[in-house]
């Protein structure tokens, strides 16, 4: 739903209907993945998609449908065993869409959600999308993590309005305080982790039942991309780091080289020892498992103290990714330098180094796409070889 918010809000804020079809579940080769949204808006636009092409069409009329009925659907689609050309996924993929239809009415936490996402501050929806009981269909709850608060527009913090206890009541329960109760603990790992998923309870949230699927958005604040060293390939990592999404912070000692204008594409550029920052983002709680790292310095008083910090943290706190830019002749040498620093084996294998897929890469850019694969690869358990000269599925 994240890369179709902005059209979603804007036909809700001016009291519009839309058709809203969101892809819940893949399997084998599903072109989109979990959370992929496609809206279907009043004057019978098109925003959006849940597959690349494949079952748009279809997907089209059944949210024209639900919104004409009122009533949600969950629908599969796949590859047709009669006709590979007829409704379906021509990869030979499968995949869930839940259709539904929102409104003010249907909908009324969409302003807040909508906020929460702009400001970068964690919310997950959980929405039931299959259940015996066709009246619980589309109920959602609304899970922040503890401390975030809930505050509805136009109220003051610590008021309690009628309109508040509307939004806190029936739209923001799946329908028991079990069921909101063990999907709400499921919820906030998600959101730590960011990552969608469909949970699968008992009727009345049994967690070894079957019978409740729901779907949780995850809205966690954008991944972060820490990239030390202010050179040129460093603007161009910056770049592809926010075309992939990340929030990109470039940091450096030298505040002659880090300066806004030398690299317009990053969030943030920060003037300071890249070991130092990195330490106090840290103690800060910035840095997760979805955090990278690209340590572009090459040069041992820089690298060596920041790589100290970065392969020591401890695996809850550790980043996703850690590389470093160097010759084989750098990459024989820091290795040494980590071990008489009294790192072992095990934390030094942590580290990509030299960084980056082997393209044959020779411009910062091409070497930024370089680092690009390599932090893809990683993140989806991806080999690096030419699809061409594999065989099997192509999405891992």
């Amino acid at each position: 739903m994240r890369d179709v918010m902005s059209e979603l809000l804007a036909w809700w804020e001016a009291g519009e209907t839309v058709g809203v079809g969101t892809v819940v579940a893949t399997f084998q080769s599903a072109p989109r993945p979990a959370g992929a949204s496609m809206l279907v808006g009043p004057d019978d636009s098109a925003v959006g998609s849940v597959s690349g092409g494949c079952v748009e069409g279809a997907v089209y009329e059944l949210a024209q449908e639900v919104v004409a009925s009122g009533d949600p659907v969950l629908e599969r689609y796949g590859v047709s065993d009669d006709d590979a050309f007829a409704v379906g996924l021509t990869c030979g993929g499968i995949l869930d869409v839940f259709v539904e239809k929102v409104s003010r009415e249907t909908f009324p936490e969409l302003g807040e959600i909508a906020a929460d996402v702009a400001a970068g501050r964690p919310v997950a929806l959980a929405t039931v999308i299959e259940h015996p009981d066709p009246t619980r269909l589309g109920r959602r709850l609304v899970v922040r993590p503890e401390g975030a608060g809930e505050v509805v527009p136009g109220s003051s913090a610590g008021e309690s309005t009628d309109r508040e206890q509307e939004v806190r009541g029936l739209s923001r329960s799946l329908g028991s305080d079990r069921a909101d109760d063990a999907v709400r603990d499921d919820a906030l790992g998600l959101l730590a982790a960011g990552h969608n998923a469909t949970l699968t309870y008992g009727p009345d949230g049994e967690r070894r039942g079957e019978g409740m699927r729901v779907f949780v958005w995850a809205f966690a604040p954008k991944p972060r991309m820490l990239v030390f060293g202010a050179i040129d390939f460093a603007a161009a990592v910056a770049r592809v780091g926010s075309f992939l999404g990340y929030h990109v912070t470039v940091c450096d000692a030298r505040p002659v080289f880090a300066t806004d204008s030398r690299f317009p594409e990053a969030d943030e550029v920060v003037v300071d020892w890249p070991h130092r920052y990195l330490k106090a983002e840290v103690e800060a709680g910035r840095i997760d498992q979805r955090t990278v790292l690209a340590v572009l310095t090459h040069d041992p008083k820089f690298d060596v103290p920041l790589l100290e910090v970065a392969l020591r943290l401890p695996e809850d706190r550790r980043p996703a990714y850690v590389g470093a830019m160097g010759s084989r002749r750098t990459h024989d040498d820091r290795l040494v330098r980590l071990a008489e620093a009294g790192l072992t084996e095990k934390e030094i294998d942590l580290l990509s180094s030299p960084i980056g897929l082997d393209l044959g890469a020779r411009t910062p850019e091409e070497t930024a796409i370089s680092i690009a694969a390599e932090i893809v690869a990683l993140q989806w358990g991806g080999s690096g070889d030419r699809l061409g000269t594999r065989e099997g599925r192509i999405h891992h």
